[in-house]
C-alpha cells in the first residue's frame, strides 16, 4: 500500500501542493503556472510567506522564480519577492 506524504499547511497552503507550481519556479527556462498552481497562489496568504524565503531553495523553489510566477497568476507580489 502506498501511503501519501505527510502535509504541513503553511500561509494557507497545504505543503503538497506546492507540487502543483514547482515546475514554474525550478530550472533554467521554467513554463508559465498552470490553471493549478495559480489556485493554490490565490489561496496562500503571500505576505506570510516572505520570512520563509530564506529556505525556499532547500525545498527546490527558485525565491527568484516566485514574483514572475505570481505576475504570470495575475497576482500581486508581497515586497519581500
Amino acid at each position: 500500500m502506498v501511503k501519501e506524504a505527510t502535509s504541513i499547511p503553511v500561509c494557507n497552503i497545504d505543503t503538497n501542493d506546492l507540487e502543483k507550481c514547482r515546475p514554474a519556479v525550478t530550472g533554467n527556462n521554467p513554463p508559465p503556472p498552470g490553471p493549478d498552481c495559480c489556485a493554490v497562489a490565490r489561496a496562500a496568504n503571500l505576505q506570510c510567506l516572505c520570512p520563509y524565503k530564506p529556505y525556499l531553495s532547500t525545498v527546490g523553489i527558485d525565491p527568484s522564480r516566485v514574483r514572475p510566477l505570481l505576475a504570470n497568476c495575475g497576482l500581486n507580489s508581497p515586497s519581500c519577492f
